[in-house]
């Protein structure tokens, strides 16, 4: 791998084309954790097909870049996205930039650690994008094209949300935070900038579409690479405004007299799906000056709406409020209920390039929010992140601002960001496209192996053994390095536990462990140690009152020097 600045990779259009993608170990290993509890072997095997498909890395507070409790830090996906990498093949990491001061100013459940207050913004710049510009910029990580989603919810409030005090306050924090985050990236030749843009639901209207377009291009011209400093946009991150309202074709169509537009779910928005609104938001875009290759994300991660409450075909009916509520897919009781929506179900897989929609100049389908993680909580938990408990995560509250209807939100929700099984399920039972089983398409780099032991290898091995624990939970990373002579093609690490500890999910390896004894054995793409050459894995631990290190290592049957 070439190092240096001068070695720095051409900044390309799309960085999606022709390119792989992180696929994040953490996650994976949660998934399929959830397929051995899953109690239904269907259920399971649609689990495990998804489970090697790239999802983003959100950084929600400082403390995330140099990993915490609740995950790894940013140093320990690079390192991973750089051993995925499979030779030439660029390989894209997506990484969700998500810490302004006043941090979503009207949604309570992710309200941020940061205050919006000038203090809050020194510290915004000083101790969150300044260290991640840093990492994102070291050489080393330079052959990864990192993809960075700026700031969701933001912008976007400031045109909808204005008149919100606590959005006053954060207006120029937002403004200032997003211009600073673009600038210190933009700098990065491999890092390429999406700002979030919501989606049609909450944009659509041409009193919000042309307000946005203006104010994204305003805020991009104040940076030092003007309206360059943008590579693209992306839209309905952690949302699920579906991808295509199949039935629904003309907001314009007549149906008792009236538009489809002017339905009580509509409420006269045109833009009825995300092919709708990154087609208008990108003809307003251009309007404004941005350049026509500027290219729109979506994420599909929970706008798929299968399952058996998905119509089939348009209504009959020809009263207007029956005609669609009979022919959508997107079965929310509003299109403002944003919280773990039951019903909802995984989307398009990501891909580069979709084609049939020209006219949203479309780099990719994403999944920017991590299928399986909360929206927010369904009631109050205290904690030490600045996540308050928003009634719209209720699912018993009545919201005046859904028609007063109920949320429906599903139950029993977890804080934001954190594993919520419950909807991980329903999110894979009502998948559409319905996840295949027979033949998943899923990128190669983190398919496990056949767990049958290989043969021992002449050579030695040294192996460092670090943990960093918290109350009765721990995170062990293990170095293997081959000290031997010759190549290893396959490998697998024995070692035991001297107090009890049990592994709970682990990652760049499979991992099995039966009483005190664990075993790691290689993935698929990290087989081949060449001499000389070190691998990183690692895992999740629990243990209750001492956790002492092991002491002994072995690869493929020959003992290990430990550091």
């Amino acid at each position: 791998m070439s190092t240096g600045a001068s070695a720095a990779p051409t900044h390309v259009d799309n960085p999606y084309a022709g390119a792989t993608q992180y696929v994040n170990p953490t996650w994976s290993a949660s998934v399929e954790a959830a397929a051995g509890r899953a109690g239904d072997a269907t259920l399971a095997a649609k689990m495990r097909a998804i489970k090697n498909q790239p999802t983003a890395v959100w950084m929600d507070r400082i403390s995330a870049i140099a990993g915490n409790a609740d995950g790894n830090g940013l140093k320990f996906h690079l390192d991973q996205a750089l051993a995925q990498k499979q030779g030439s093949t660029p390989i894209v990491f997506n990484v969700v930039i998500y810490d302004l001061p006043g941090r979503d100013c009207y949604a309570l459940a992710s309200n941020g650690e940061l205050p919006a207050t000038d203090a809050g913004m020194a510290r915004y710049k000083t101790e969150y994008i300044d260290p991640i510009a840093a990492l994102l910029g070291d050489p080393k990580y330079q052959d990864i094209r990192i993809s960075a989603t700026i700031e969701p919810d933001s912008l976007p409030n400031l045109i909808t949300n204005s008149s919100e005090a606590a959005c006053q306050q954060a207006a120029p924090y937002y403004r200032e935070g997003v211009k600073y985050a673009l600038d210190k990236l933009h700098a990065i030749p491999n890092v390429y900038t999406y700002i979030d843009a919501a989606h049609g639901g909450w944009l659509g209207w041409p009193s919000n579409a042309a307000p946005a377009a203006k104010l994204f291009a305003d805020v991009a011209r104040t940076t030092q690479a003007g309206l360059a400093s943008v590579d693209g946009f992306v839209t309905n991150t952690a949302n699920s405004t579906p991808l295509v309202e199949p039935f629904l074709t003309s907001p314009t169509l007549q149906v008792g007299g009236n538009p489809v537009k002017s339905s009580s779910f509509y409420e006269w928005n045109d833009d009825f799906d995300e092919i709708d609104w990154t087609a208008h938001l990108h003809s307003l875009l251009v309007a404004e000056g941005f350049p026509a290759s500027t290219g729109m994300l979506i994420d599909t991660s929970r706008n798929g709406w299968g399952g058996s409450a998905r119509p089939t075909a348009v209504s009959t009916s020809t009263t207007l409020n029956t005609y669609v509520d009979q022919s959508r897919v997107d079965k929310r009781v509003h299109r403002g209920a944003w919280c773990n929506p039951l019903g909802a179900g995984i989307g398009e897989r990501p891909q580069a390039t979709p084609s049939g929609y020209a006219s949203s100049h479309l780099d990719a389908f994403v999944w920017i929010k991590p299928p399986g993680e909360s929206d927010g909580a369904s009631s109050e938990i205290p904690n030490d992140q600045g996540k308050r408990f928003d009634r719209m995560c209720d699912p018993t509250f009545v919201s005046p601002k859904l028609a007063n209807q109920l949320t429906g939100a599903t139950p029993n929700a977890p804080l934001a960001g954190q594993w919520f099984e419950a909807q991980f399920r329903t999110l894979v039972q009502n998948a559409y496209p319905v996840i295949s089983t027979t033949n998943p398409t899923t990128p190669p780099p983190t398919t496990p192996p056949p767990t049958t032991p290989p043969p021992t290898s002449a050579g030695a091995c040294a192996v460092k053994y670090t943990a960093n624990g918290w109350n009765t939970g721990f995170t062990g990373s293990i170095r293997i390095t081959n000290t031997g002579g010759s190549a290893l093609n396959t490998w697998r690490l024995t070692f035991s536990f001297p107090s009890g500890q049990q592994v709970t999910q682990g990652w760049s390896a499979t991992w099995s462990q039966s009483g005190s004894a664990v075993t790691a054995a290689n993935a698929a793409w990290n087989g081949t140690l060449a001499a000389g050459a070190s691998v990183d894995i690692g895992f999740n631990g629990s243990h209750s009152g001492t956790n002492t290190a092991p002491t002994a290592f072995s690869l493929n049957g020959q003992a290990c020097s430990v550091s």
